[in-house]
């Protein structure tokens, strides 16, 4: 499998950072990626963000080349003989 890719927010603050530089509130930011408001809030509190989830913030908010990144690494599978 290919190397997993680095996440686009490393943490909770990385996250509200954007979220304000966009002008975002944790609504629309969240529900991009299929969360509430209130789960999306205890992530940026501070819960440890799963890989999944790293992954589609990855794709939603991430550049093209980070999004492509993920996209290798979770279609690896297709590369085996």
């Amino acid at each position: 499998m290919s190397k997993l890719p680095a996440p686009r927010f490393k943490d909770g603050d990385q996250i509200k950072e954007f979220r304000r530089k966009y002008d975002l509130n944790q609504t629309s930011f969240w529900s991009v990626v299929g969360m509430t408001q209130s789960a999306g809030s205890r992530y940026e509190s501070g819960r440890e963000i799963p890989r999944p989830l790293h992954f589609l913030l990855t794709l939603a908010y991430g550049t093209d080349g980070q999004a492509a990144k993920v996209i290798d690494y979770l279609r690896a599978w297709k590369k085996k003989p």
